[in-house]
């Protein structure tokens, strides 16, 4: 059986947005500092929205409105939180 780079990029997508969720999970349930738990749902959340996007780009079906939806509004939240990510990267402290 041959992997073709079609099915290789849709499995990591899974695998991303499973890594995605536990970052969501684990800043929710488990993280106790502000900005650590921020930090993680932000990372949860590109991650996710990204590995979303390549799955509807990787498709063969057309395009539905939950899809077209998902185009517009996933690079918004990904914007987002790498912006929120890039502000929180260094804490006053200089840690």
């Amino acid at each position: 059986m041959t992997l073709d780079p079609l099915q290789l990029a849709i499995g990591a997508s899974w695998v991303a947005t499973a890594i995605g969720a536990g970052l969501w999970l684990w800043s929710w349930l488990r993280e106790k500092d502000a900005i650590r738990k921020l930090r993680f749902l932000d990372c949860g959340v590109v991650l996710m929205f990204a590995s979303i996007l390549l799955r509807i780009v990787a498709q063969t079906k057309t395009m539905g409105i939950l899809d077209w939806a998902m185009v517009f509004v996933a690079p918004l939240f990904i914007a987002a939180a790498l912006w929120r990510l890039a502000r929180t990267a260094h804490t006053p402290g200089g840690r």
